[in-house]
């Protein structure tokens, strides 16, 4: 963990050593991803889901860490709710570039949102990626080994365990390098905060706890979602979901 932990902070010490400049060298981007084969799980439309009344005010100011929940669980159609107010495609260019319900630097948008389900209605547990142009999952896999691996790259497996769902957003950031340089790393991490934030204040507009969790193992966490964990394609953050 350790050794892990020093080649991470060192790769990251390095680029900073050019993050600082600000000239951009657009280059084409590197492919995504595969999207990976199993069944797709069409989500409930987001221009269906019942419109929610908020005190902004109000909300930003109870908005807190939730880290125990009940074992009450999740709707499908809080589910599309959260993964709509965090990834939510409302519109796609011709060259495929989207605009989404949150901001990116140059509408880059490198991030990949996988879900470990537990608690939800009418969906089995089990790891699933969250397709955004589609607005629907993608099944990968409900076999006990990927339960233990996922769990082991956690350091607070109590918290992840009683969740209902395990957010965790991994990143294509060659994608932002290919647009912004190096200093594009900088923005990756920003835009994860301004993810992280969506699924707060969502979350507690319609009573389901959020914490935010930046504490895993990366080696261990990217082999159980299948990413290779290099400075192209890593896990930037993650967060727990369940009912208040």
């Amino acid at each position: 963990m350790l050794d892990n932990e020093a080649k991470i902070i060192g790769d990251f010490l390095a680029m900073t050593t050019l993050v600082n400049s600000h000239s951009v060298e657009e280059k084409p981007a590197p492919p995504a991803l595969p999207e990976g084969r199993g069944e797709i799980i069409k989500l409930p439309e987001p221009e269906l889901l019942p419109d929610v009344n908020v005190n902004f005010l109000e909300l930003v100011e109870i908005r807190s860490t939730v880290r125990q929940y009940q074992n009450t669980p999740l709707t499908q159609k809080d589910l599309s709710y959260l993964l709509w107010c965090t990834q939510g495609v409302k519109a796609q260019d011709a060259d495929g570039r989207t605009k989404r319900t949150v901001p990116s630097a140059g509408g880059t948008h490198t991030f990949t949102t996988f879900l470990y389900i537990q608690n939800v209605d009418g969906l089995k547990a089990g790891l699933y990626r969250f397709l955004a142009a589609e607005h629907a999952l993608l099944f990968i896999d409900d076999s006990a080994a990927v339960a233990e691996h996922f769990l082991a790259g956690f350091k607070n497996k109590n918290m992840i365990k009683g969740s209902a769902v395990t957010f965790v957003w991994a990143t294509e950031a060659a994608k932002m390098r290919a647009r912004f340089g190096m200093r594009g790393y900088r923005y990756v991490l920003i835009d994860a905060g301004h993810v992280c934030q969506n699924l707060y204040l969502a979350g507690f507009a319609v009573g389901i706890g959020v914490c935010a969790v930046g504490a895993f193992d990366d080696e261990k966490l990217s082999a159980a979602l299948g990413l290779p964990n290099d400075i192209d394609c890593f896990v930037a953050y993650a967060a727990t979901v369940g009912k208040m």
